[in-house]
């Protein structure tokens, strides 16, 4: 990318533009990261409420004699 000569208060407003812009970048990435680490723990979360519930409908389903849907859909 070629320069362009700056200087004075062009220079100035450019370095504080590119600082800043910097700076907001590096909030914009850990406000991801916080989002990243609170989805990964709600779907941790999920996924064990999933196989509890999992286990209830397997064994009623054993008692019961009732075709368990969720087998068939993993084969």
């Amino acid at each position: 990318m070629d320069r362009i000569k700056v200087d004075g208060n062009a220079r100035n407003f450019y370095e504080g533009t590119l600082k800043e812009a910097k700076r907001q970048i590096e909030i914009i990435d850990a406000k991801i990261e916080e989002e990243l680490a609170r989805v990964k723990e709600l779907i941790a979360q999920l996924q064990e409420q999933k196989k509890s519930t999992r286990m209830i409908y397997d064994s009623a389903a054993s008692i019961l004699g009732a075709k368990n849907e969720f087998e068939e859909n993993e084969g």
